[in-house]
C-alpha cells in the first residue's frame, strides 16, 4: 500500500486497537491464479512470545480454503472508517478528497481444527455478544448441533509477517482548516463522519 510519510499510523498500538474495534475484514488471496476475497470478522490473537496472529473462519464450501496451506502469502484489509471531505470547507480553492484509515495485514494462513477452532468461536461470539443475560454462547449449543455446524466451516490462523497502515486524516492541512474539517464532519453527523472527526481530534488534541 502506498503510504506518504505524513499519513503514516501514529503507532503500531493504535493500529492493533483499530483492528480490535473494526474487525470486519476482507481476506484476499489467489486461487487457481485468480484473485479471491472473502468478507469475514477477524480477531487479533496475542502469542506468548509477543507475536500476533489473526484468527477467523469461513464456509467449508468456499474455494478460498485451498489458500490455507501455510505457504501462500495472503492479505487481510481492514477499512471501516472513511468519509468524503468537501473542499468547500477550506479557506482556499482546492479539490475534494476522502479521509480514511486503512490497514493491510500480510501473512501465511493455516487451518485450525478441534479445540483451537472451538476456542476461536467462543472468543468471537463473546466479543460481539458481550455479557448480556441473553447472549448466545457456543457452549450452550447441543453437542450434536455444534459438531454439525463446525463441519460446515474451516478455521484459519494467519501468522502476521507485515502490517501497513494509512491514516489519511488531513494531516497536510494547517490547524485552521484542520479544525474546520472536524467541525463540518461533526455537523454532518452521520456515523462515519463522526468517527473520522474523532480520529482527527486524537491526532491533534
Amino acid at each position: 500500500m502506498y503510504v506518504p510519510k505524513k499519513f503514516e499510523a501514529p503507532s503500531i498500538e493504535a493500529v492493533e486497537q483499530y483492528i480490535r474495534e473494526n474487525g470486519f475484514a476482507t481476506l484476499t488471496g489467489y486461487h487457481k491464479h485468480i484473485p479471491i476475497a472473502t468478507h469475514i470478522p477477524l480477531m487479533i490473537k496475542d502469542l506468548s512470545n509477543g507475536d500476533k496472529t489473526l484468527v477467523g473462519h469461513i464456509s467449508a464450501a468456499n474455494p478460498q480454503t485451498a489458500c490455507f496451506d501455510g505457504e501462500q502469502e495472503m492479505m487481510a484489509v481492514f477499512m471501516e472508517n472513511h468519509t468524503y471531505i468537501s473542499s468547500s470547507w477550506y479557506d482556499h480553492i482546492n479539490v475534494p478528497t476522502w479521509n480514511y484509515i486503512a490497514v493491510h495485514v500480510y501473512g501465511k494462513v493455516r487451518k485450525i481444527v478441534g479445540d483451537e477452532l472451538r476456542s476461536h468461536l467462543h472468543d468471537l461470539t463473546h466479543k460481539y455478544e458481550g455479557d448480556s443475560p441473553s447472549a448466545f454462547k457456543v457452549e450452550s449449543m447441543p453437542e450434536d448441533m455444534l459438531n454439525r455446524e463446525i463441519k460446515g466451516i474451516v478455521g484459519l490462523e494467519m501468522d502476521v509477517t507485515k502490517v501497513e497502515a494509512s491514516y489519511k486524516l488531513s494531516q497536510n492541512r494547517d490547524d485552521k482548516n484542520y479544525k474546520e474539517i472536524i467541525k463540518k464532519l461533526e455537523e454532518r453527523g452521520d456515523e462515519l463522519s463522526v468517527r473520522i472527526a474523532a480520529e482527527m481530534s486524537k491526532l491533534r488534541s
